[in-house]
């Protein structure tokens, strides 16, 4: 759904108005969750691994994890997140909260009503290296 927002121009009489989309409240609350300190990605497995193929190819997807739903003046998102580890995980979650709703606000120019954070995993640094088994001869 595509958000209307009348903005008076200075140079019509009627003001025109602005329209914004869906996917750009997206981009921005993902890019805001992103920043976070102790965010190590957005989104689940599977969105993860099609970030990483888009990303491979020189495009990423900066509204990976995030959905949201936007009415009239208001917005609601949705947020999956990789916490690193060993941070608080609340802690997180609060500051994606805080910095998702601040970007939304400041960017967009719409209320938030809600930030919905969903953590589905935590990131261990070396679980995603692929360990070698040494070879038993040389």
């Amino acid at each position: 759904m595509a958000q209307n927002i009348s903005t008076p121009t200075g140079t019509r009489a009627d003001g025109g108005k602005t329209v914004i989309v869906d996917p750009v409240v997206a981009k921005v609350a993902g890019i805001a969750a992103a920043q976070v300190p102790g965010v190590h990605a957005l989104g689940g497995g599977a969105a993860r691994v099609i970030g990483n193929i888009r990303q491979a190819v020189g495009a990423k997807d900066y509204a990976q994890g995030v959905s949201v739903e936007v009415g009239e003046t208001e917005v609601a998102a949705d947020i999956a997140i990789q916490v690193d580890y060993p941070e608080r995980i609340q802690r997180v979650a609060a500051n994606v909260r805080s910095a998702v709703e601040k970007a939304i606000s400041d960017i967009v120019g719409m209320k938030v009503v809600e930030v919905n954070v969903t953590v589905v995993d935590v990131f261990i640094p070396g679980d995603d290296e692929d360990d070698e088994e040494e070879a038993r001869v040389h």
